[in-house]
């Protein structure tokens, strides 16, 4: 149940520029946009578009040129990168399309890893109960190398969850896994994510993927266009007609 008092994330007037040798790049401009905690957003757009340049400033690790951006009530902008770091290990979680497994430990061990940096003193069976809700208790001991890109994806999403995260970034948690695999991959990833209400947010170009979310959002031009993505399957050149925009100066 979604808690309608509160967001998770606020945006307000938010914008991003970079300096090159060609000239100034406006990435986004006088974005905004709330999540309310408990709720599930994808955000869909081509290659290039930004989209994971928007994640990264809606999860702290990079600062906006201007605007700001609140997660849980805090305003991210008024910590230190100390501050921020320490943050984000309390509060958020994340998936990337790498699986960013360290090789030297083994399956169970990379998942209490977190937990472990914590001081957590039931780490081990914290971290086996999140690899069994994946399917992998007869694997923990396996080391990134011996197991499959599925298994290995898996093992991330344990790894994310074992923290019990108020908040859930996902960049193309399929990218790198077939079809069949990545369909098995994102319907543990939404089970663990109901289970424990975590807010997600979610980067992908697969529309189908994008659909099982609350709300899907496509990103064009610095621009977030709020629409539903179920009718039709998007390719990252393929435009959205229709749908609200959000973000835009008026």
């Amino acid at each position: 149940m979604l808690d309608k008092t509160s967001f998770a994330i606020e945006t307000h007037h938010l914008a991003k520029t970079f300096s090159t040798q060609a000239g100034v790049i406006h990435l986004f401009n006088d974005l905004s946009l709330n999540i309310q905690q408990g709720e599930s957003v994808a955000i869909i757009g081509q290659s290039g578009a930004g989209k994971s340049t928007l994640l990264s400033l809606l999860a702290g690790l990079d600062v906006p040129t201007s605007g700001t951006v609140k997660l849980l009530e805090t305003d991210l902008s008024q910590l230190s990168d100390a501050e921020r770091s320490a943050w984000r290990s309390e509060n958020l979680s994340f998936i990337f399309q790498a699986f960013h497994l360290l090789p030297e430990l083994t399956a169970l061990e990379n998942v209490q890893l977190p937990l472990d940096i914590r001081g957590d003193k039931q780490a081990a069976p914290k971290a086996k109960n999140l690899l069994d809700k994946v399917g992998l208790s007869d694997r923990q001991s396996h080391y990134p190398a011996q197991l499959s890109g599925g298994e290995q994806q898996r093992v991330a999403i344990a790894r994310a969850f074992v923290t019990t995260p108020s908040i859930l970034f996902a960049d193309e948690p399929t990218g790198n896994l077939d079809a069949e695999t990545g369909e098995n991959i994102i319907t543990q990833l939404f089970d663990i994510n109901a289970q424990q209400a975590t807010t997600l947010v979610l980067i992908t170009h697969d529309a189908a993927l994008a659909s099982r979310c609350n709300r899907q959002f496509r990103l064009e031009q610095g621009i977030l266009i709020e629409g539903s993505t179920k009718a039709r399957q998007v390719e990252p050149n393929q435009e959205i007609n229709k749908g609200s925009r959000v973000g835009l100066a008026e």
